[in-house]
C-alpha cells in the first residue's frame, strides 16, 4: 500500500513537472510574444511617421513651388504692365516730337513767309507813284536831255527804281509773252497784229510787280487772239 501510495505521489510529482514545464513553455513564448508585438509595432508606426513626413514634405514643396509660380506670375504681369506703359509712352514722345516738328516748320515757313513779304503793303503803296513818274517821263519824250526838270524827274525814278530793287521788288515781264493767269490780268482781247502774237500779250496797259516770289500786283494787259 506504501508503494502504491508512493507511486502516485511521484506521478503527481511528474504530472506537476510537465505542467509546470508546459506552463513556463508558454509564458516564455507569450513573453517572447509581447517583446516582438511592440517592435512590430514601432516599426508601424516609423513606417507611418514616415509617410507622414513624406506627405507634409509634399505638401511644403508643393506651396513653395506655388509661391514661387506665384512670384514669377507677379513679376511677369510687372514686366507686361511696364513695357505698355513703356509703348504708351514712347507713342506720346514721337507723337509730341511729330507736332512739334510740324509746329517748328510752319513757324519758319511763316516767318520766312514775313521776311519775305515784310512791308508789302509799303511797297505796293509806293508802285502808283512809280506808275507816275514813268508817265511823267513819257510825256518828256521831245524834252532835251539837258533840260534840269527832266534830269530831276529821272534821278528820282531811278532812286525808287532802285528802292525796290533792294527790297527784292521785281518787274513782271509781259510784252509779247504767252498770256499767263499766274501773272497777267487781261482788260481785253483784240485781234492780234501778227500770226505769232496769237494768245500772246500785244500791249501792257499797267505794269506788274513781284515781291521775292509773290505777285503783289498783276500786269494789266491786252492779248491778241
Amino acid at each position: 500500500m506504501k508503494k502504491t501510495s508512493d507511486m502516485k505521489q511521484e506521478e503527481t510529482v511528474q504530472e506537476e513537472s510537465l505542467t509546470g514545464g508546459e506552463n513556463k513553455a508558454e509564458k516564455t513564448q507569450e513573453e517572447k510574444t509581447e517583446k516582438e508585438k511592440p517592435e512590430t509595432e514601432t516599426r508601424g508606426d516609423e513606417e507611418e511617421n514616415k509617410t507622414e513626413g513624406k506627405k507634409g514634405e509634399e505638401k511644403k514643396a508643393e506651396k513653395k513651388a506655388f509661391k514661387k509660380k506665384t512670384a514669377r506670375d507677379k513679376k511677369e504681369e510687372k514686366i507686361i504692365e511696364l513695357e505698355t506703359k513703356f509703348n504708351e509712352l514712347s507713342e506720346k514722345y514721337l507723337r509730341l516730337q511729330a507736332e512739334f516738328d510740324n509746329y517748328r516748320r510752319r513757324t519758319m515757313r511763316e516767318k520766312a513767309e514775313l521776311i519775305k513779304s515784310g512791308g508789302e503793303e509799303i511797297l505796293t503803296g509806293i508802285l502808283p507813284v512809280i506808275d507816275d513818274f514813268e508817265r511823267a517821263i513819257d510825256s518828256m519824250e521831245n524834252v532835251s536831255e539837258e533840260d534840269a526838270g527832266k534830269q530831276g524827274t529821272l534821278l528820282i525814278y531811278s532812286k525808287f527804281k532802285e528802292f525796290l530793287k533792294q527790297n527784292n521788288v521785281k518787274e513782271i515781264d509781259a510784252l509779247h509773252k504767252e498770256f499767263d493767269v499766274d501773272h497777267h490780268e487781261a482788260l481785253t482781247k483784240i485781234p492780234a497784229p501778227e500770226e505769232k502774237l496769237k494768245g500772246k500779250v500785244v500791249d501792257v496797259v499797267q505794269k506788274g510787280y513781284m515781291l521775292n516770289d509773290k505777285v503783289i500786283r498783276f500786269a494789266k494787259v491786252v492779248v491778241g487772239e
